[in-house]
């Protein structure tokens, strides 16, 4: 049986490992190959999968707390691992028994990492019917923001079919005609293999088929509450780590200002007041996290039982979280150059590239409309249509 604990002090370890050469693999933008095998040793992403499939079973609570610790020294990685628990969750939110079994199994035998191909902003890909298969499918087109996919050692694509439903078709890594774009050189995420790709014809068999979300009820409709219960705790998260590293900084490295009639840094009052103000907002920021992992679990195990009122609720909570986990993580991560201190700005320190991580992945969805959805709850008790975002 594998525990909370054994997969805390595991993700720890691997977080521990990317801290080590973080700045120099940023400043590389290679695609994560050896991240992602690093991730799959350490038996991270089976976490979530059912136990009846060779997974460990635990809650998302426990999921999201593995992003968050991975994300204290490694942004990019943090996020490669976020998609995947909820691409790979869609086993159980949409596949059928057979889906399961076919694809869960190996996942969790070999520790898969599953990409995604879905982003609803772009034009849907197509898929026709294969002439040649019954109840087969050829994909083709174009997803830009695939993350996950040049890796991943499958990809989770979302495809509008020619009588209009939109299907979720589980493609591998080396299926011919999937082209990984190789284009993603952003300003923060480097390593969070995001670039496009793009389906040439791609044959889909029957049973790489799971299903559509839209369909799957309340409960399959909790793929948009996870991940964005998995960009709150990747801010928190950047956001520790940020100050973590500062703080190391500043203890060791930071002089007084020579106005400031103090022998040291950490005695600087104006500096231990940033500090303080910062870290009071993080830890009521963790804690509505840790109230967030508690309400996705209990969500998820309601299954089919799950209402639309009760999902509505959980993912206002989670909202609120992408609200004040995007706020603050922005704010302290450009803050810590006032509690470094001139000196820090040296590019041999890399204090930006929490700054470039978060501020590149909040424009994922702008928080502005999350911020809309909490204040409509808040004062007329709507939950906003189950969309991709919301």
């Amino acid at each position: 049986m594998t525990t909370r604990d054994q997969v805390l002090d595991a993700a720890r370890d691997v977080a521990n490992h990317l801290g080590l050469d973080a700045l120099e693999r940023d400043r590389a933008n290679a695609e994560p190959a050896t991240e992602a095998e690093l991730l799959r040793k350490a038996g991270l992403p089976a976490v979530l999968l059912p136990t009846s499939i060779g997974g460990a079973g635990l809650p998302w609570s426990v999921a999201l707390e593995v992003v968050r610790e991975i994300a204290r020294t490694d942004g990019s990685i943090a996020q490669l691992l976020a998609y995947h628990y909820v691409n790979a969750h869609n086993l159980v939110w949409v596949a059928d028994d057979a889906g399961r079994r076919r694809w869960g199994v190996p996942t969790a035998e070999q520790q898969w990492l599953w990409g995604d191909a879905v982003n609803p902003v772009d034009p849907d890909l197509r898929l026709r019917p294969d002439p040649a298969v019954d109840g087969g499918w050829i994909l083709s087109g174009t997803k830009n923001f695939a993350t996950g996919a040049s890796v991943g050692d499958v990809t989770v694509v979302g495809g509008l079919s020619d009588d209009g439903r939109d299907l979720l078709v589980v493609v591998p890594r080396e299926t011919p005609g999937f082209v990984k774009g190789g284009d993603w050189d952003n300003l923060g995420q480097r390593l969070s293999a995001s670039g496009s790709v793009r389906f040439e014809d791609v044959p889909i068999a029957p049973d790489a088929v799971l299903g559509s979300a839209s369909t799957s009820g309340a409960s399959g409709s909790l793929v948009t509450p996870a991940i964005q219960a998995a960009f709150g705790h990747f801010y928190l998260g950047v956001t520790r780590g940020a100050l973590e590293t500062a703080a190391e900084y500043t203890r060791t490295t930071s002089r007084p200002w020579l106005l400031s009639d103090v022998q040291d840094a950490v005695e600087d009052p104006y500096v231990l007041a940033t500090y303080g103000r910062l870290v009071a907002r993080l830890r009521a920021a963790e804690a509505l996290g840790r109230s967030v992992g508690e309400s996705l679990s209990q969500a998820h195990e309601r299954g089919a039982d799950l209402t639309w009122a009760e999902r509505g609720e959980v993912a206002e909570e989670i909202a609120a979280l992408k609200v004040v986990s995007s706020d603050l993580a922005v704010e302290a991560t450009s803050a810590v150059y006032e509690v470094t201190g001139a000196r820090a700005t040296s590019n041999r320190y890399g204090f930006d590239r929490f700054w470039r991580n978060v501020r590149t992945h909040t424009l994922h969805d702008p928080v502005q409309y999350k911020a809309r959805e909490v204040g409509n709850h808040f004062l007329t008790g709507a939950h906003p249509e189950f969309t991709l975002y919301t």
